[in-house]
């Protein structure tokens, strides 16, 4: 498979250039989900068919399907010790790394396999750096058992933080709520913009019904940026 599009060339150029960098023989790797991440898994396909030993952890069940029909080994985060490294891409990256995720609605995974590794690599094309997190919608995903109570519960913290009335929509597939991996629905709060993203985590982080959100903070050590014409660029934070 051939990347088709300027943005497609700058996500594999970002690969390419975390594999190079980061990728030793002997790791075990978290595997993103999203399009950015999956071209890593294909260029990460190809250097394990000559020859490269690497076990990877996958952050979602379409990621599982794409490693497994490439040839990349796999193994459960439950049966392995600390992974050494996750790479995977952000929907919304600002200049101190912090991150939207989810619009694959696969944060939950993402996020603990993240967690479960020393060094988190977030690979990107230029498009998805942003002064400011909030433009993309920010995810967050929910039990089902009193999901329209916690969606109220959301509105008010929204407000509470100066936020005002932020719309919140139902993510959908097709014409019913989607269910995650992990059996849970994702609400999609447009915020526009987020001035205090530590403070708004945390605020998410109490309200009973939400099992996790989108906001990645202190969670990325570095970010590879590809551009169109191939070439990428490595920032540390």
């Amino acid at each position: 498979m051939r990347p088709g599009t300027p943005q497609d060339r700058a996500k594999v150029a970002a690969g390419r250039r975390a594999l190079d960098t980061f990728v030793r023989d002997g790791m075990l790797l978290g595997l993103g989900s999203g399009t950015t991440s999956h071209w890593f898994v294909r260029s990460l396909a190809e250097r394990v068919r000559d020859g490269l030993d690497v076990v990877g952890v996958p952050t979602s069940t379409a990621t599982r399907d794409l490693a497994l029909e490439l040839g990349v080994r796999l193994a459960d985060l439950n049966d392995v010790p600390e992974l050494d490294l996750t790479i995977d891409g952000p929907d919304e990256i600002d200049g101190a790394g912090s991150m939207i995720k989810g619009g694959g609605a696969c944060l939950l995974w993402e996020k603990i396999v993240a967690r479960a590794s020393r060094r988190m690599v977030t690979v990107l094309d230029d498009t998805k750096i942003v002064p400011t997190l909030g433009a993309f919608p920010l995810p967050v995903e929910v039990v089902p058992f009193g999901w329209v109570s916690t969606r109220r519960h959301l509105s008010r913290r929204f407000a509470d933080a100066g936020l005002g009335e932020a719309p919140i929509t139902n993510r959908m597939r097709g014409d019913e709520l989607l269910v995650t991996d992990s059996g849970h629905y994702i609400l999609d709060a447009h915020l526009g913009a987020i001035p205090d993203i530590p403070g708004l985590a945390a605020v998410l982080n109490d309200i009973p019904g939400v099992v996790e959100h989108g906001l990645f903070v202190g969670i990325a050590d570095e970010m590879v940026v590809g551009h169109p014409d191939g070439s990428a660029e490595v920032h540390t934070f």
